[in-house]
C-alpha cells in the first residue's frame, strides 16, 4: 500500500502497507460503520469511513470478510473521483481504496452481498493510512449478521452442528478429556477431532469445550508447549466467535498468523460452550518449519480472553502418544499431567520437611532442657524424639526419591531433580556421621556439633528450594500460584516461631520466659503452636497436590 494511486491489490490478504514501518497498536482515530446490522442475499449496505475531529487519512483499503476469515466476499460500488474498486485474488470489486494521497475525513461506498453461494456473518475491515509511518491495519466494524436462508458452510454460522464422536476411530482422529467423553451429552468434556483427506491436501478440524474466552487445538512434536501449530476458536472484541491460526513458541501468548487457506468455518456459543469446525488446507508447521510426517501430539487448551486476545489457559490436555492423522484407528488418550506416583512423591517430601524434619530440628535446638533425665534407654526425651523424627524424614525422603526416579525412568533435567539429589545425599550423610560421633565430653566434639548443625541447615535450605521448584511444576499452568503463596506463608511462619523460641531462650537465661502454663514449659507451648501451624500449612499443600 505504498502507492499514492491506491492500486494495492497485491496486499489484499494482509492489508499491510509496504511502508517499512510497523502498524500502530493504539486505538485508531478512525471508524468504519454500516447502515445495517443484518443482511441477506443481494442486500446492499452503505459503509462509511469516518475520522475523529482534527484527524484525516491519506490512504485506505476496505474489504468485507466473513467473521474469522481472511477471504473477501461481496462486491463494492463507488461514486466520486477519490475512491476506486479493486480486484483481490482475481475477483473484481472485492476491495475499495484511495486514488490519491489527498487528505480525507470521510468516505462512503456501497457493498452488495452475493445472491448465491454459502454465506454467514461478515465484518468490514479497513486499513487507514494517516502518513507514511502512521497507519492502522484491519480496523473492524461490528459484525453484520446473516439472516438469509442458504445453509452456511464456508463462513461462520450461529448454529452449526455440535462436534460429536461419530467417525472417531474410523474416519477421524479424536482426542478428548476425560477420555472418550461425548461432547453432545457430557458436561465438562473437551473434544477435538481431525479428519484428513486421502491425498493429505486438507483436514477438517472440530473443537468443543466450555470456556470463558477460547478453545484451541495444537499440533506438537512433543508433549511440551512450544513450536506448535495452533488453531484458536475464541471470542473477538464483540463477543462473537472467530477462528485464528497461530504459532506457539513457548509459554507466552502465541503469535497470530494469517488464517491462510481456511474455509467452511462454523461456530456456535451455547451456555458458555464453544464449538467450532472448519476445513484447513494449510500445512501443519512445527518448530517454525513444515513438518514432513503426519504424527503429532494433540493439545487442547481453554481459557479466558480479553478484548479479543487470549489469556493464559486454565485447562490444558496433551495426548499421551502421537496421533497419526492418516490412521484414525489408533486410540488417542489424554496423558495424566501428574500421575499418582508423582503426587505421592510430592506429598512425602512435604511431610518429610514440613512436619517430621522441621519438628525434629526445632526440638534439637530448643528443647534439650525439657524433661531432662527422662526418656528411653538412657537417652533424654529430646534426643529420642529428634532421632525418631529425623529417621522418619530420611526414610520418607528416600522413598520419595526412589519412586519418582522409577516412575520417570530417565533424568528429566531442571533445578528440581538436582536439588532433590542434593537433599537425598546430605540426608544420608547426616545419620552416618552421627553414628560415628565422639563422646559428648571429647575435646573435639564441637567439630561434630558444628558439622551436624551446618549440614542440617544446608539440607533444610535445599529441601525448601526443592519444594518451591516442585510446587512450581505443579502450578506451571496456574496463573494464581496459590500453593507457592502458601509455601511462602509457611516459611514466614517457621521463621517467626524460631524467633520466638530464640527470644524465649534468651529470656530464660535471664530467669524469665515469654509465656508459662504450669506444668508445661514455654518451650513446649511454643512447640505445640509450631506443630499446629505447620500441620495447617501442610494440609493445605497436600490438598493442593491431590487436586492438581
Amino acid at each position: 500500500m505504498s502507492y499514492k494511486n491506491g492500486l494495492v491489490s497485491e496486499v489484499c490478504d494482509s492489508m499491510m502497507p509496504n511502508h517499512g514501518a510497523n502498524a500502530q497498536t493504539s486505538s485508531p482515530p478512525f471508524t468504519v460503520t454500516a447502515d445495517k446490522t443484518t443482511f441477506k442475499e443481494g442486500d446492499q449496505i452503505k459503509v462509511t469511513l469516518n475520522s475523529q475531529t482534527g484527524y484525516y487519512f491519506e490512504g485506505f483499503m476496505l474489504q468485507a470478510r466473513p467473521v474469522g476469515s481472511s477471504s473477501t466476499i461481496g462486491t463494492f460500488s463507488v461514486t466520486g473521483n477519490n475512491v476506486q474498486v479493486l480486484s483481490c485474488n482475481g475477483m473484481p470489486g472485492r476491495a475499495v481504496s484511495h486514488t490519491s494521497n489527498a487528505k480525507t475525513t470521510s468516505v462512503q461506498v456501497t457493498w452488495t452481498a452475493p445472491t448465491s453461494g454459502q454465506l454467514g456473518n461478515i465484518e468490514f475491515s479497513v486499513t487507514f493510512v494517516k502518513s507514511t509511518l502512521t497507519f492502522w491495519v484491519q480496523v473492524k466494524s461490528s459484525a453484520i449478521v446473516y439472516n438469509g436462508t442458504i445453509t452456511t458452510t464456508n463462513t461462520t454460522t450461529v448454529a452449526p452442528t455440535v462436534a460429536s464422536i461419530p467417525g472417531c476411530g474410523s474416519t477421524k482422529v479424536c482426542f478428548s478429556e476425560p477420555n472418550n467423553c461425548n461432547p453432545t451429552t457430557s458436561n465438562g468434556c473437551y473434544f477435538v477431532a481431525v479428519q484428513t483427506s486421502s491425498d493429505q491436501s486438507e483436514m477438517k478440524i472440530e473443537m468443543f469445550g466450555q470456556a470463558d474466552g477460547y478453545v484451541a487445538i495444537g499440533f506438537s512434536d512433543d508433549k511440551e508447549m512450544g513450536n506448535d501449530d495452533v488453531y484458536i476458536c475464541g471470542k473477538d472484541n464483540n463477543g462473537n466467535l472467530q477462528v485464528q491460526h497461530a504459532f506457539n513458541s513457548g509459554k507466552s501468548s502465541p503469535a497470530i498468523l494469517s488464517l491462510g487457506n481456511v474455509s467452511n468455518i462454523m461456530t456456535a456459543l451455547t451456555n458458555g460452550k464453544i464449538n467450532c469446525s472448519f476445513t484447513s488446507r494449510n500445512t501443519i508447521s512445527t518448530a517454525s518449519r513444515a513438518a514432513s510426517n503426519n504424527e503429532y501430539h494433540l493439545m487442547i487448551a481453554a481459557g479466558s480472553s480479553n478484548e479479543g486476545k487470549i489469556q493464559f489457559h486454565t485447562n490444558k490436555y496433551v495426548s499421551s502418544t502421537k496421533a497419526n492423522l492418516l490412521n484414525p484407528s489408533v486410540v488417542i488418550t489424554s496423558e495424566e499431567e501428574f500421575p499418582p506416583i508423582v503426587k505421592a512423591h510430592g506429598c512425602l517430601m512435604l511431610i518429610s520437611w514440613m512436619a517430621t524434619g522441621s519438628i525434629g530440628m526445632i526440638i534439637a535446638r530448643y528443647l534439650k532442657g525439657v524433661a531432662k533425665g527422662q526418656g528411653c534407654c538412657g537417652k533424654d526425651f529430646w534426643f529420642v524424639a529428634h532421632v525418631s523424627l529425623m529417621t522418619l524424614s530420611v526414610i520418607a525422603t528416600a522413598i520419595a526419591f526412589i519412586i519418582v526416579f522409577v516412575s520417570a525412568g530417565d533424568w528429566v533435567g531442571g533445578a528440581h531433580p538436582v536439588l532433590g539429589c542434593l537433599v537425598m545425599i546430605l540426608s544420608l550423610i547426616q545419620p552416618i556421621v552421627a553414628a560415628f560421633r565422639c563422646e559428648p565430653q571429647h575435646e573435639r566434639r564441637f567439630v561434630f556439633n558444628w558439622a551436624h548443625s551446618c549440614n542440617a541447615f544446608a539440607i533444610k535450605c535445599l529441601a525448601v528450594a526443592a519444594i518451591f521448584t516442585g510446587l512450581a511444576l505443579f502450578e506451571e499452568y496456574d496463573s494464581d500460584g496459590w500453593m507457592l503463596k502458601v509455601m511462602g506463608g509457611y516459611l514466614a511462619w517457621e521463621a517467626l516461631m524460631y524467633i520466638l523460641q530464640d527470644l524465649n531462650l534468651r529470656a530464660k537465661k535471664k530467669d524469665s520466659q515469654l509465656c508459662s502454663c504450669e506444668p508445661m514449659s514455654s518451650e513446649t507451648i511454643l512447640l505445640f503452636v509450631f506443630i499446629i501451624g505447620n500441620l495447617a500449612f501442610l494440609i493445605a499443600l497436600l490438598v493442593g497436590i491431590g487436586s492438581a
